[in-house]
């Protein structure tokens, strides 16, 4: 059984920097996609960005292209999310997500993902 454990959400103010990072464990993630997803209270879920783990093959959300970067660490099982010249609108829990079945895009749509993290809260304070 995948688990995904995120870390790294906080309290930063507009502008600044914060990277989160989410550890897989449980089964072999080098065929997965990994991604990560934002939500606020009475909002569905939003794709931010995702990674397949063989290729390295990435996507982004608009809202986040050219400020977020994602990337993964094959030797540690774990994904990470630059975020930078963050937003007031960038306020949400985030999620990591991981799809045990390989795709030549990354999927969007939060029902294409498996497995979920707990979620970690990224608050931007104007």
């Amino acid at each position: 059984q995948v688990q995904l454990v995120e870390s790294g959400g906080g309290l930063v103010q507009a502008g600044d920097s914060l990277t989160l990072s989410c550890a897989a464990s449980g089964g072999p993630v080098s065929t997965y996609i990994m991604g990560w997803f934002r939500q606020t209270p009475g909002k569905e879920r939003e794709f931010v960005a995702g990674i397949t783990w063989n290729s390295g093959r990435t996507r982004y959300a608009d809202a986040v292209k050219g400020r977020f970067t994602i990337s993964g660490d094959n030797s540690q099982s774990s994904v990470y999310l630059q975020m930078n010249s963050l937003k007031p609108e960038d306020t949400a829990t985030y999620y990591c997500a991981l799809r045990s079945t390989l795709e030549v895009v990354v999927p969007k749509m939060p029902n294409e993902y498996e497995y979920w993290g707990q979620g970690t809260q990224v608050t931007v304070s104007s």
